[in-house]
């Protein structure tokens, strides 16, 4: 699988998905996804569009994807992450921020990604990477922040009661702070340079954020669990599994921890 095939499958979705999430309908669920979310016709229709793109590459694949569970190609082969819309309720709601989220790894952990793509479907933009070749938006070359100063932390709260006072010593820390509602995309706009953290205590599944960590690594950012653990173990299935803390470089993840684990800001 290349990346060209991927961005064919992206064209499809971004002339298809901005118009479906002006029909009829479009906030009443149709069911209940694999991953025990709720599936709203758009996230049906991205799927559709991404499996027929997958199905016409021929190729041995084993898809894992938020809404259909897993599905063997061609007798399985390589692992194909997807998130159809990351930030469908967004999406629903007429708030552009919403994206699909397809990464490919060559075995069952997320140190096993090697390929992946992002493409932001409310105004088209791409962001990918391929391992040890960088992470390109559209056609620049990205840079994740290189200071050390809290410009921006974006965030996800799942359960706000819970989940905010976890992480409210990073947001206080911060110039500005940003609850956008897609991780995938969080992170991609990380590796751009656009944010200088993304963090969520509440636990996060591999295809959530598979594609992003490639994004980021190859940007030169990095990814823990709110402890400071690596994720790179995490295995690529549908269960919840991590919470997540990126941060644009080193200097910068060691006092967002700092702040998460003691409060302290003099580090």
């Amino acid at each position: 699988m290349k990346l060209d095939d991927l961005r064919t499958i992206g064209e499809n979705l971004f002339r298809a998905i901005p118009a479906a999430i002006h029909t009829s309908g479009r906030k009443n669920a149709i069911g209940v996804g694999a991953a025990g979310d709720k599936t709203f016709p758009v996230d049906r229709i991205a799927e559709e569009i991404i499996v027929s793109g997958l199905k016409s590459l021929n190729e041995p694949l084993t898809v894992i994807s938020e809404e259909m569970g897993v599905m063997e190609l061609n007798g399985g082969g390589i692992r194909v992450l997807i998130d159809p819309v990351d930030g469908s309720k967004n999406a629903i709601a007429g708030i552009p921020f919403y994206c699909t989220s397809i990464a490919i790894a060559a075995g069952n952990k997320l140190a096993d990604v090697y390929l992946s793509y992002v493409i932001n479907l409310s105004n088209g933009d791409e962001f990918w990477a391929e391992a040890g070749s960088g992470a390109w938006l559209n056609s620049r070359k990205m840079q994740t922040q290189t200071d050390e100063v809290f410009s921006l932390v974006s965030y996800e709260a799942q359960v706000p009661g819970k989940d905010i006072p976890a992480i409210l010593p990073l947001l206080s820390g911060s110039r500005k702070t940003r609850c956008l509602g897609a991780t995938a995309l969080d992170l991609a706009y990380l590796a751009s340079g656009a944010s200088s953290i993304f963090v969520t205590s509440s636990l996060s599944r591999s295809f959530d954020f598979a594609g992003g960590w490639l994004l980021v690594k190859e940007a030169g950012g990095i990814i823990t669990d709110m402890s400071g653990a690596s994720v790179e173990n995490v295995i690529l299935d549908l269960s919840k599994s991590t919470s997540l803390l990126a941060a644009g470089n080193n200097t910068l993840h060691s006092k967002a921890l700092a702040l998460l684990t003691t409060g302290r800001k003099d580090v």
